[in-house]
């Protein structure tokens, strides 16, 4: 019994997964829970904030286009092998995340050119329905 509690322990994979209202206040909560699982996950700093940033973006984007009423959005956070995942899901599938010009006097929409700067990959997964889950991965600096 002892070696099953030490296998689980020392699991390379870490994992984290809550439901939030899609609304401003829920995509704040996400930032915050974020920025909290990677510290106490021993995530390095810089990863941190790049994460949390990228974080707060996915879940804005959430609340604001993948906003179904009555139905949460899902923040999880993965870290396994070298690679810290980040998965926003919302009951949206038919609004697709994409990157749109930017107007230089506009307040908004650079959400996505953000986290295609501060982020190795991203991308988007459809279903089941009626969900997407928009994903973006950072690599972990090797020990």
């Amino acid at each position: 019994m002892n070696q099953q509690k030490i296998a689980q322990v020392h699991s390379p994979t870490s994992h984290f997964s809550v439901l939030l209202s899609p609304t401003p206040r829920g995509a704040r909560l996400a930032r915050l829970l974020a920025a909290e699982w990677m510290r106490d996950h021993e995530v390095p700093y810089g990863v941190t904030e790049a994460a949390t940033q990228v974080v707060a973006e996915l879940a804005t984007n959430a609340a604001t286009h993948g906003r179904v009423a009555g139905r949460s959005f899902r923040l999880a956070l993965l870290s396994d092998e070298g690679v810290l995942r980040i998965e926003v899901t919302d009951t949206r599938a038919e609004s697709l995340p994409s990157v749109q010009p930017t107007h230089p006097e506009g307040d908004s929409g650079r959400g996505l050119l953000l986290v295609g700067a501060l982020a190795d990959r991203w991308g988007t997964v459809l279903g089941p329905v009626p969900r997407k889950t928009v994903w973006a991965e950072l690599d972990l600096p090797h020990p």
